[in-house]
């Protein structure tokens, strides 16, 4: 990679993995717009690290609580950080369980598709508009029973489909569940801890197996990745508090709208390898 695309990379990755758009969908597009080679599922998963990188670091009084409450879960003590840990470990079931499924089934090497893209992007972004402007602001992650967090984790599994957006659906399934943005947000991102994890080291491990060679350029788009993460994170924090996610649904309609325009008008974005 040269260092244009290593700069477009993280800076796609390390903004739309947080906020509610799409990270995968959009690092598809960078080669189908420009015409650059694909950078592949390695550097795809790198960048993913970059970003759990910045989750941990912002949340890490989350993260704390969360390790000691899994101590006290197999101590059978109850606390507020258990309760957090277990909900985050139910919530995470799901979309283990489909990726084990996509893989096994080579799902996963044929939906880096533009038209999927772009098909769920509207979708998926006229769900969130729907959640956030008619779910209740009433409720906080510690209000959260197992049940909420396994129905958050199903909508989490839909984000194995690019354009779909893991920390959109997860969001637009807590908003219509009555939970405040910050909250929303806030569950969402620590999800996106053992999913992400889990994910990375797996398609880095058999990329590697495979021959794929971890290089500089790859691990530098990791590295500006997390930083470009870190103030997206503190951007849609501060932005929730007083702001709902419509932003976010407009871009999602126009760039879905503008993708199937070009698809229609014969513009070759189709499968990306």
């Amino acid at each position: 990679m040269f260092l244009e695309q290593i700069i477009v990379l993280a800076l796609i990755q390390g903004i739309t993995e947080f906020l509610p758009v799409s990270s995968s969908g959009h690092l598809i597009l960078v080669p189908a717009l420009t015409g650059w080679k694909d950078q592949g599922v390695l550097t795809d998963m790198v960048t993913n690290l970059g970003t759990l990188s910045a989750v941990i670091i912002y949340f890490w009084r989350d993260v704390v609580a969360m390790v000691r409450g899994t101590f006290d879960l197999a101590m059978r003590r109850s606390s507020a950080g258990a309760r957090l840990a277990l909900n985050v470990m139910i919530g995470t079931v799901p979309i283990v369980l489909v990726g084990l499924v996509m893989k096994a089934t080579h799902l996963d090497d044929h939906i880096r598709s533009a038209t999927l893209v772009a098909v769920n992007a509207i979708v998926f972004g006229i769900l969130l508009y729907a959640a956030d402007a008619y779910g209740l602001l009433t409720r906080t992650v510690r209000d959260m029973s197992w049940k909420v967090a396994l129905a958050i984790g199903c909508a989490q599994a839909l984000s194995l489909s690019p354009g779909t957006s893991r920390s959109g659906i997860t969001m637009t399934a807590a908003r219509a569940m009555g939970y405040v943005r910050p909250e929303a947000a806030r569950f969402s991102f620590l999800l996106s801890i053992p999913a992400n994890g889990a994910a990375s080291a797996l398609v880095i491990g058999d990329a590697l197996s495979s021959g794929e060679r971890l290089t500089g350029d790859v691990i530098m788009t990791g590295i500006l990745t997390f930083f470009v993460a870190l103030l997206a994170i503190a951007f849609l924090m501060r932005m929730l508090r007083t702001m709902s996610f419509l932003p976010f649904v407009i871009y999602r309609v126009i760039l879905g709208g503008a993708l199937l325009g070009l698809i229609f008008a014969g513009v070759q974005l189709g499968t990306v390898n």
